[in-house]
Parts: structure tokens; C-alpha cells; sequence
């Protein structure tokens, strides 16, 4: 560890000595003596007798160092006032200082290929700077949030992220996952394989969502290794829960009500899949993913075959496996009576383009009936609400404990 000799002008008013290096903090010079004693002027001098230079050091130094572990800082007499590290983009590490005061460690870890700036405060005044710069990442893992940024979302919507590479340390990374909540709504984390095959972590209330909810996500990842590749940022996601509503299928009556705030708004006569063989539809609750407009159904895509290849209006999508409620004209003899569809739930153009202006993503899908296939996957959209709540809460990389969003 290096050292600084202080240098003292005689018969001169002293100075508070600032030291700028990697591990030295110079104590505070400034001294009042007053009346005849001391070795000042009449002014009042500098009393260096028995003055000592205090010391800092950081665990991190040089120009590769490693990432993904706190900075400390550490006094190595007196006591520390204040320590600020900050980032070549302008952030800051927060951090504490230990009851003795005489190290200060940050909250977060260093990220990896950052330049940090440390700058140290002692009980004295006296004030020293560091720096030292990470090793890049040799890889780096990102992610997907949904919802978006400051979306409206139906009561049944869940937080979810999908990764893009493999995530091993999944207890330390849902440990960075923070949900804030303005009525503190029950939530726990989900983890799971997405139906694409890559890792994904839900968060999902306890019960539907209350209408005005305002949800925050705050993923604090910048500078934890999932395993298989470096987060070298932060992401943060801010949604409102929209209207209370809740769409009930009933296909034994081959019915479709939408319910808001409890009351029956809209009843819709409805076919749904055909029984006895693949093109069953799925029961349970789903949850409205996305409203898609007109698409391409294509039978061969979802394993079907080749029954049909149509564009169709309104759709709805339920499912990654395919299923939506949508407009099928072409089924209009069934409507009310029959299901006769490859598995999705059809209504008329008329009936359908009304849904569709009225439903909002995250809106759940509650659908009965004998002859479906039965729950679909956790995975297979949003499927967690198939789930009860203490089944949920163990799909938590975190002792299986819930989380309450603040």
C-alpha cells in the first residue's frame, strides 16, 4: 500500500490536505490552539505534534478487476463520514458504513466492464479518491419483460421475464427481482421452462389483481451472473390493472359472458373445439396474451394437419399452442349448440369484433366444460392460475416463500 508524506508550511494557517490516490485518505490538519501554547501564530496554526495519516484501501483495484462481488472500503483509523462510488455512466452504488465506521460496503456488486470512481469522507474533513475498472463480461445474458413499459393490463396478468440464455443462479437473481404495489397485492415468483424452450420467471398475485393497481418492476440485475452469462444492466417495467373483467366459457352450453365488476355485460353464443380426439380445447384459466387482429391460421402449424388455412378476424390468442377465441363465419351453424371447431372458441363478426374491442390483455379466460383436453401447461401462456397458491409459491427459487410487492 502506498504511502503520502504530509508537508507542513511553518508559521503559515493550515490546510485541510486532500490526497487523491487508490488507497491513501490523508487525516484532516486543520487544528485550533489557542493563547500562549501551541506552535501557531497568534492567529492559530497547524499543531502537527502527534498527528497521524489515516488510510484507506479498496478491494478492488486496477484496470481488470473482478466483478460481481460489493466494494468495501476500509479506514484504517478514525472513522468513515462518507463514501460515494460511482459509475462512468453517472450511477452510484449505494451502500452502508459498518457500526464501527470503519468500512463501507455497497449494497449491489460491481458490474462487469464498468469504470468505477471512488471518493472517501472521514470524521476529519478529509477526502481521498480511487478508481479501478472491472473485466468485461465474456458473456452477456438479457431479457424480455412483459408487460411494457407503462401498459393497462387486465386483473389475471402476470409479470413475467424470459431470459435469453440459460439462468443457473436462479436464487440470486430473483433475489434482485423487486415488486412494488400500491395497495401491497400478495405475490410470489414462478419459475419455469417457457414454452420456447428458454428459462422464465413469473410473478404472480395470490388472487386476480384489484382494478387501479399500479405495479412497478424493478429487476436489479446489473452485475449478477445468472450462471450462463453477465447482466450488465438494470430494467424496470410500470403497469396499471384496467378494468375488472372476467371472461367465463362455459362450453357444455356453449356460452361466452363477460363479467365486469360481477355483472354480466355481453353473453355470446360460442363453438368450441370438436371432442373426442385433438381438437379438443383446453379448459381451465387462460389468460388473453395478446389481441392479433386478423392472422393466418395455418392447421399443419399446430400439428393438425391440413384442415384448414384461412385468415382470420378478431383473434385473441389464449395460448402458445394455438388456441384463440376469434370470428369463424364459416362455423355458424354450431354457434350455441355444438362445438365443431379445431380447438379454438369462434362467435360470429359481429359478436367477435364487439369482444375484441371490449377485452384487454391479461383479461382471464375461466373455460369449463367435459369434453376439453383438460388444464393447459403452466408454460403454455400464462397457465399459472391452474395452479393453487401454495403449488405456486414452490415454483419460488426462494425457499418457496411469497413475496409482497411494498
Amino acid at each position: 500500500m502506498s504511502r503520502i508524506r504530509r508537508h507542513t508550511l511553518l508559521r503559515r494557517p493550515a490546510r485541510n490536505a486532500v490526497v487523491v490516490g487508490t488507497a491513501v485518505l490523508a487525516a484532516a490538519l486543520t487544528a485550533c490552539s489557542g493563547g500562549s501554547g501551541g506552535s501557531g501564530d497568534a492567529k492559530g496554526g497547524a499543531d502537527i505534534s502527534g498527528a497521524k495519516k489515516a488510510e484507506i484501501s479498496v478491494n478492488l483495484t486496477g484496470q481488470q478487476a473482478k466483478a460481481g462481488e460489493p466494494v468495501k472500503v476500509t479506514l484504517a483509523g478514525g472513522k468513515l463520514q462518507q463514501v460515494t462510488v460511482t459509475d462512468g455512466k453517472g450511477g452510484t452504488l449505494a451502500g452502508k458504513i459498518a457500526a464501527d465506521g470503519r468500512t463501507w460496503t455497497s449494497d449491489r456488486n460491481a458490474a462487469p466492464g464498468t469504470t468505477y470512481a471512488v471518493e472517501a469522507k472521514d470524521d476529519k474533513g478529509s477526502t481521498a479518491k480511487a478508481g479501478f475498472a472491472t473485466a468485461a463480461a465474456d458473456k452477456v445474458n438479457k431479457l424480455t419483460l412483459v408487460p411494457g413499459k407503462n401498459s393497462t393490463v387486465g386483473v389475471a396478468q402476470p409479470l413475467s421475464i424470459v431470459f435469453d440464455h440459460p439462468v443457473k443462479n436462479k436464487a440470486a437473481v430473483e433475489k434482485q427481482l423487486k415488486v412494488t404495489t400500491s395497495n401491497n397485492t400478495e405475490g410470489s415468483w414462478g419459475w419455469m421452462e417457457d414454452y420456447s424452450g428458454k428459462t422464465r420467471v413469473d410473478w404472480r398475485p395470490k388472487e386476480y389483481w384489484k382494478s387501479g393497481t399500479k405495479v412497478t418492476l424493478n429487476a436489479d440485475l446489473n452485475g449478477v451472473d445468472s450462471g450462463s452469462g453477465w447482466f450488465v444492466r438494470d430494467y424496470t417495467t410500470n403497469v396499471t390493472i384496467g378494468k375488472n373483467q372476467v371472461v367465463k366459457v362455459d362450453l357444455d352450453n356453449h356460452r361466452l359472458k363477460v363479467y365486469r365488476d360481477g355483472a354480466v355485460v355481453k353473453d355470446i353464443p360460442v363453438s368450441g373445439g370438436t371432442p373426442g380426439g385433438d381438437k379438443r380445447s383446453w379448459r381451465g384459466k387462460a389468460v388473453l396474451m395478446a389481441k392479433e387482429g386478423t392472422i393466418n391460421m395455418n392447421s399443419e402449424t399446430v400439428g393438425l394437419g391440413d384442415a384448414y388455412n384461412k385468415m382470420v378476424d378478431y383473434s385473441m390468442r389464449l395460448t402458445w399452442s394455438g388456441m384463440y377465441a376469434h370470428a369463424a363465419p364459416w362455423n355458424s351453424q354450431y354457434f350455441g349448440n355444438t362445438n365443431h371447431s379445431s380447438g379454438c372458441i369462434g362467435m360470429s363478426d359481429a359478436n367477435a369484433k364487439e369482444l375484441y374491442g371490449m377485452a384487454q390483455p391479461g383479461d382471464p379466460f375461466e373455460i369449463t366444460g367435459d369434453e376439453t383436453k383438460g388444464p393447459q401447461a403452466v408454460n403454455n401462456g400464462y397457465g399459472e392460475w391452474n395452479l393453487g397458491w401454495e403449488q405456486w409459491q414452490k415454483k419460488s427459487a426462494l425457499n418457496g416463500a411469497a413475496t409482497s410487492g411494498a
